[in-house]
């Protein structure tokens, strides 16, 4: 049988010490070993009933429930003040085989896999990598959970594929301790499972487009995800590209996205014709600190996977965030006016070196993130047609109401089918500044401040946006939800909430962070419906 081991504690963190937040206690499951129980899907479903357990006891002392996984939010989205579950210990995995798909799919048997909550990117990308498969896209790194991730929306910058989520193709949901209470979800437009696999891990199936994309951004409150059924693809090679160009270039390829007839070419990734192709991801760093005339950019292009590829771990390695980071920290916190200087300083530090290309597989390019201490990201997106004019606005924020320690950089996604996904936009320019902590000092405004000030600048410059649910952000700014989603939208993950959880489990699955944003009320007149299967 799955074990727990409960903790009585007092606070809870997250991985960048956003927190910390107050807990009573922490539940920590493990699985049985294969030794004892040899059948994954045996396995699976003992510990699916281990966590309906730890829900109904829950339940019985009127307390909250919340799962979390590498706890990489950097915010209290995953914080639940009376009981958490940490799923790290949970990673069965399932290849999908032809007997197992719905008579109507049109997805390939190879390309699916059934992963557990708790199995981090890295591990996914293992497992696929076995099997001569990839993940379509990843966020910037491969820390978090596959659950983790598609509950905050994580994207990555592939214009042609979207965020984690989008390849998620089925949903195994724990939305309470009774029988039925073991969901599984997908849409009834694009079935994978046929119902004799989905019995086997569940005790109810529910195939309903509405109902699926509400769940799947569904920011930890619709009920327990223990299983997620992803689509992946055969495995490929990303051919990565780090270049200065102009700024009125990058900003112009940033509002048009049109790389066709753009004045910046790669020889190498030109078509016929000489026209440039889009690339697979688009990424612009920006030092607002700085009066050079140039922007880092870096540009990948997918290209057919071959076994005999340079080595491109020496060049990531030299790419990504080094401990110099600390060092900065301390300073910034002491000297604050100094904060403009240290960004220029450290700038071939933070950013990647130019000139630079390499190939490698999706899981190499977008590889382990060595910092993990104190850090804060703030992340609003944008319609990429508004880019540049968001980039000024956010940049001047910094410079004069700053200074802030942390710098830009702008990355390009295709528009997600869940319903309270961020990258809403046809394709969503993602303006992120990730930097260290900082006190608030007399000369120095506070991180919620500055995450109030960027949503106050917006929405007086008339800027459409949304805000990645994992980040930091005044949360409790007034009606956010409301400015960043049409009614419609809001009313219908309410509304398909509400009617897959029953009253007093809604309220075990909410927290605060649900109750800062709005969306933890339940509506009274339920839609049945949303939980039909159609």
């Amino acid at each position: 049988m799955a074990t727990t081991k409960t903790h009585t504690l007092n606070k809870w963190d997250t991985l960048h010490n956003n927190g910390p937040f107050p807990l009573k206690k922490l539940y920590v499951t493990e699985l049985e070993g294969d030794g004892n129980m040899p059948d994954k899907i045996d396995r699976y479903n003992d510990a699916a009933q281990e966590i309906q357990r730890l829900i109904n006891e829950t339940n019985d002392t009127d307390h909250g429930f919340r799962a979390y996984g590498s706890a990489w939010s950097m915010n209290h989205i995953a914080s639940q003040k009376d009981r958490m579950h940490y799923n790290g210990f949970m990673n069965i995995h399932i290849p999908i085989v032809q007997e197992n798909l719905h008579a109507n799919t049109s997805f390939e048997a190879s390309n699916l896999f059934l992963f557990e909550c708790g199995t981090i990117i890295k591990r996914v990308s293992e497992v696929l990598s076995a099997h001569g498969k990839s993940l379509k896209t990843t966020g910037a790194s491969n820390g978090q959970t596959i659950a983790g991730c598609i509950s905050t929306g994580v994207h990555g910058s592939a214009l042609q594929v979207g965020s984690v989520q989008d390849y998620v193709v089925g949903l195994n949901l724990i939305i309470g301790p009774n029988d039925n209470d073991i969901v599984y979800l997908e849409r009834h437009t694009e079935p994978a499972l046929n119902d004799e696999f989905a019995n086997k891990i569940s005790n109810r199936i529910i195939r309903n487009d509405k109902l699926f994309n509400a769940a799947l951004v569904g920011l930890g409150s619709f009920g327990f995800i223990h299983g997620i059924v992803l689509e992946s693809e055969p495995r490929f090679l990303l051919k990565r590209y780090v270049k200065k160009i102009d700024k009125t270039t990058a900003l112009q390829l940033s509002d048009t996205m049109d790389f066709k007839n753009s004045t910046f070419k790669i020889p190498e990734e030109t078509d016929d014709q000489g026209f440039g192709i889009t690339p697979y991801h688009f990424k612009v760093f920006i030092n607002q600190y700085s009066d050079e005339s140039d922007y880092v950019v870096e540009l990948m292009y997918k290209k057919p996977y071959v076994a005999d590829y340079k080595d491109p771990f020496p060049i990531i390695k030299q790419s990504l965030y080094r401990d110099l980071i600390h060092l900065f920290t301390k300073m910034a916190e002491k000297f604050p006016k100094s904060i403009p200087w240290l960004v220029k300083r450290l700038e071939k530090t933070i950013l990647p070196k130019v000139d630079e290309e390499l190939i490698g597989t999706l899981p190499q390019i977008f590889w382990d993130a060595p910092y993990q201490g104190p850090a804060f990201a703030c992340s609003v997106g944008v319609d990429h047609k508004n880019a540049s004019k968001a980039l000024k606005l956010m940049a001047d924020l910094t410079k004069n109401e700053g200074p802030i320690p942390g710098i830009f950089a702008m990355r390009f996604v295709k528009q997600s089918k869940a319903t309270l996904a961020f990258t809403k936009f046809p394709i969503t320019c993602m303006l992120e500044i990730d930097g260290v902590h900082w006190n608030k000092t007399r000369k120095i405004m506070s991180l919620t401040e500055f995450s109030r000030r960027m949503i106050e600048v917006l929405k007086q410059n008339n800027i459409p946006f949304t805000i990645h649910w994992g980040k930091n952000s005044d949360w409790t700014f007034p009606d956010l939800v409301n400015h960043m989603f049409d009614a419609s939208k809001i009313n219908e993950w309410i509304a398909c909430r509400s009617a897959l959880l029953s009253g007093d489990m809604a309220e075990l699955f909410s927290n605060q962070f649900l109750k800062d944003i709005g969306l933890a009320d339940r509506e009274l007149h339920i839609n049945e419906e949303l939980i039909a299967s159609l």
